[in-house]
């Protein structure tokens, strides 16, 4: 419900003023009677304060008369949401080698897997009106997840995702078949892939170019993260002497991963440390934009009625009582 006029009742700021002038008017009754034996007879009002009732239902008119001339209204706003969405398959590599400590959570070093699915939830809850699904790959690549626009099941999945779940090898070229064959026969504005790895493709049947030509006869871009710092990484292992780490070399794939992105028009990034990974997420998400247009339809019914009538209700109140039971002498 609404107004259209509401700066109106500001005129209800009078009202005050009435009442202090009601109650500052001196009231000087004349009668002329030859007796004032008649006058001793009349009892006394038991109920004096009844002689403002009155002055109440007047102000009480006056208001709902403002509410009147100030339109009351009532009726509902719908909204209309038209998107062209973008789908969007990720691609997350769960071998060995994401298990090196080379990243870190609130300055807290953490495996790579961690701080890849802490960066990719804040990116999933980013995009609202986009289909969003997952792939994870090791030595083999399966759908974690199928497209889907709910938000909630696919964060429970990525919560789901661990270390060695598809192998411990690299299968970059599965990876990119699943996520391509999961969006070839869509229709979308947009259809792309995230890949992230932090090694060398070195399982699977398909090579990442085979796989890439396939994305390429559909149009289906493939942003490529190579993540992981240069040279050697920690990792945290269990000996006979308790957990130690040791670090080892692992090395990525650097000119594969940017020949798939530049064969699908798409880009190559590396992160380094958390900061750069989050980063690249964020750019990705401003490159990959839904458009999304809002129509507001708005219908109100006028409401006047209900006002007027409770003050013609009140006034003819006003006037029974003034000329009844509340009448004055003159």
């Amino acid at each position: 419900m609404r107004f259209v006029n509401h700066w109106l009742f500001l005129l209800g700021l009078v009202i005050p003023l009435i009442i202090y002038a009601y109650f500052r008017k001196k009231r000087i009754g004349q009668i002329r009677f030859s007796s004032l034996l008649v006058l001793q007879q009349i009892s006394a009002s038991k109920k004096p304060y009844l002689r403002h009732l009155l002055l109440v239902l007047r102000l009480l008119c006056l208001l709902l008369l403002l509410a009147v001339i100030a339109r009351p209204q009532s009726g509902h706003k719908s909204t209309e949401i038209i998107t062209e969405g973008v789908d969007i398959m990720l691609a997350l590599d769960t071998s060995g080698s994401m298990q090196a400590m080379d990243f870190k959570i609130g300055g807290e070093r953490a495996n790579r897997l961690e701080v890849v699915k802490k960066v990719v939830a804040d990116f999933i809850k980013r995009r609202q009106n986009d289909r969003l699904g997952m792939v994870v790959f090791g030595e083999e690549a399966f759908t974690q997840c199928p497209l889907t626009l709910d938000q909630g099941v696919l964060l429970s999945f990525l919560d789901k995702v661990e270390i060695g779940m598809a192998g411990d090898s690299t299968a970059i070229g599965s990876a990119i078949g699943v996520a391509v064959k999961r969006l070839k026969d869509l229709n979308a504005k947009s259809r792309i892939i995230i890949l992230l790895t932090d090694g060398q493709s070195n399982a699977g049947r398909l090579s990442p170019e085979q796989a890439t030509e396939l994305a390429q006869k559909y149009n289906i871009k493939i942003y490529t993260i190579g993540a992981g710092t240069r040279g050697e990484a920690p990792f945290l292992v269990k000996t006979l002497f308790g957990e130690q780490v040791i670090y080892q070399q692992v090395d990525i794939d650097e000119d594969t991963l940017q020949k798939v992105a530049i064969m699908t028009s798409a880009q190559y990034f590396r992160a380094t440390d958390t900061e750069s990974l989050e980063k690249i997420y964020a750019l990705i998400d401003k490159m990959e934009k839904s458009q999304v247009k809002v129509k507001e339809h708005m219908e109100y019914n006028e409401l006047f009625h209900w006002p007027l009538l409770a003050a013609l209700v009140v006034l003819l109140i006003e006037v029974l009582l003034g000329s009844t039971f509340l009448r004055k002498i003159p």
